[in-house]
């Protein structure tokens, strides 16, 4: 079936599900692009309807994403149909439509020395796909986001991931839930604070360990300062006292995989 309206149901819904509301309430939120798309396939989402530019499509990496889509649920449209409910620019023609998933602290699988980014109240959806970004780079266990003001599902989240919220556990709570999960495991949290007296540099990593990140403003709430295990920071020699969360977040991890020997 060829759409060529830009008042076709489907597509107006498309369009819709940019608002966090209407992702909650219709419980479907948008992939575009085929690695995404082939990301989320792989990782078990449930994908309702498939929608692709030809034109576009045929210039694709990933021309094998659509083999598992029923042809019931692929649907073709014009380009300009596309460039309405397309987020990116320099796209590859193909946008679906999803469920998303749970996102629970008991959803999670930890491996036998685990490694977890907690992130607190992270509001930028472009921070949070690149924290995903690099868990995934990193094979970290989780990503546990406390306090969320930012929707997983957000197209900039996953354009930003780069499918990477496809990829890694991640788990939505309180800060309260999160610190009783982590103490239950047995996992050693460090709160990332640029007024600790140990350096990252100084960290056994190598045991069960957690960092948690707050937010480039405001940093971590008291909360966390709290109740962290160890508060710990990484060197600033300039005039700016602070790095983007997802740098920082960066830095954090990769010092953590080079004590495991990656």
């Amino acid at each position: 079936m060829l759409i060529t309206s830009l008042q076709n149901p489907s597509i107006k819904n498309i369009v819709k599900l940019a608002k966090s509301r209407e992702r909650r309430e219709q419980q479907l939120f948008v992939i575009e692009g085929a690695r995404e798309l082939s990301l989320a396939l792989e990782g078990g989402y449930l994908v309702e309807s498939v929608y692709v530019c030809r034109e576009m499509f045929e210039k694709t990496k990933y021309p094998g994403v659509l083999d598992p889509i029923e042809h019931r649920h692929l649907f073709e449209i014009t380009p300009e149909v596309f460039s309405k409910i397309a987020y990116r620019e320099n796209s590859d023609g193909i946008v679906a439509i999803a469920k998303p998933r749970s996102h629970t602290l008991a959803d999670i699988q930890l491996s036998k020395i685990p490694f977890v980014i907690v992130l607190e109240a992270v509001e930028k959806p472009g921070n949070l796909g690149a924290v995903l970004r690099t868990a995934d780079a990193a094979a970290v266990d989780a990503v546990v986001v406390c306090d969320q003001l930012t929707d997983l599902y957000n197209p900039n989240v996953i354009r930003s991931s780069v499918g990477g919220i496809f990829t890694v556990q991640t788990a939505i709570c309180s800060s309260d839930e999160a610190i009783t999960w982590l103490n239950e495991n047995n996992i050693t949290s460090y709160a990332a604070e640029l007024q600790a007296a140990e350096y990252y540099q100084e960290i056994d990593f190598r045991t069960p360990s957690a960092i948690v990140m707050g937010t480039e403003a405001d940093g971590l709430t008291g909360f966390w300062l709290k109740h962290a295990s160890r508060r710990i920071k990484i060197p600033m020699r300039g005039k700016i006292d602070s790095l983007n969360v997802s740098v920082s977040t960066a830095i954090l991890t990769f010092e953590a995989m080079r004590q495991r020997g990656f």
